[in-house]
């Protein structure tokens, strides 16, 4: 079942002091399938269990990152998430320049401006915060850029937004594209690997995740290079059920083949995704539209296959 977005309009945002502009981009209400950050001398405490990692996507369009910090295991104390993602910014086309750049909606925007209060929280905690990006109807995607000077010039957006937020890295997420759209290319063989290998160049120690879905999921090898060899995660993208990434090069510990929607796969469900994934020996657990509710009582059950615990929901 995919994730569901809402229309928001398109303005033009110029940060203060930022060395990039960025802009607001616009969701549509399509029906969706379904590590280093911490500020200087903040004190960070470690989230390191047995079980696994759990991660998290946060619609900031109407929640607050924040909450992913809310919860931890009973027994231990350690957070539930790993590793929060800001759900999401975009890439976008330029008509004039003919160029994909970096869109971020109003929502997202105040995250990432409100990093004191929705991102260095986390990372004091010792989680990790990812930045998710995903097209937009207009053309731009991973999958066509024609050379590898317009994939490093986006790779490098990427990048430096990663640096003057202090995030931990970025979140690929080969969605809504519409391939075509404003003259624009299909996909091709190289484009999808060369943006990953040119951020990962930017970006030698931070993450870089793959959100399994899309025809990226298709074009992972090109020039002797993989996908596989320079992301950290990938996970399944089809909420409510099993299935594991197809991505040669990583090993089970950096796989969610489980992924669950917090607001509509059943308590069953997430439970028997989770004994799947323990009992095949997968590391992460993929977990999507986390909201201010608290859903103790939901992640307990799962949270005891996994680590062997309850969770405690904090205010």
């Amino acid at each position: 079942m995919k994730k569901q977005f809402h229309i928001l309009r398109q303005s033009a945002l110029l940060l203060a002091g930022a060395a990039l502009t960025f802009a607001s981009c616009k969701k549509d209400n399509s029906v969706l399938k379904s590590e280093d950050g911490a500020s200087s001398g903040a004190k960070t405490e470690s989230v390191t269990k047995t079980g696994g990692k759990s991660v998290c996507y946060v619609e900031v369009n109407s929640n607050a990152l924040i909450n992913t910090g809310k919860y931890t295991l009973t027994t231990g104390g350690q957070q539930l998430f790993d590793i929060a993602i800001i759900f999401a910014a975009n890439i976008n086309y330029n008509t004039t320049t003919q160029q994909a750049y970096l869109f971020n909606n109003p929502q997202v925007t105040s995250t990432l401006v409100n990093k004191a209060t929705q991102i260095v929280p986390l990372q004091n905690k010792g989680m990790k915060v990812l930045l998710s990006i995903l097209g937009n109807h207009q053309g731009a995607g991973f999958c066509n850029f024609t050379s590898r000077t317009s994939a490093r010039a986006f790779a490098k957006q990427l990048s430096d937004t990663v640096a003057y937020y202090g995030l931990d890295g970025i979140d690929f997420d080969d969605e809504y594209a519409e391939y075509g759209n404003n003259g624009t290319g299909q996909p091709n063989d190289s484009s999808f690997v060369i943006l990953v290998d040119e951020l990962r160049k930017l970006m030698p120690s931070k993450i870089i995740s793959f959100y399994y879905y899309g025809p990226a999921a298709s074009r992972q090898s090109w020039g002797g290079k993989t996908v596989g060899s320079m992301v950290d995660y990938s996970w399944n993208a089809m909420y409510g059920t099993y299935s594991v990434p197809n991505v040669a090069g990583l090993s089970k510990s950096k796989l969610a083949p489980a992924a669950v929607d917090i607001q509509s796969t059943s308590v069953t469900t997430a439970k028997s995704l989770a004994t799947q994934t323990k009992n095949n020996g997968y590391g992460v657990y993929l977990w999507y539209n986390l909201t201010s509710t608290n859903k103790a009582s939901y992640f307990s059950p799962v949270a005891q296959i996994l680590y062997g615990s309850n969770v405690t929901y904090t205010p």
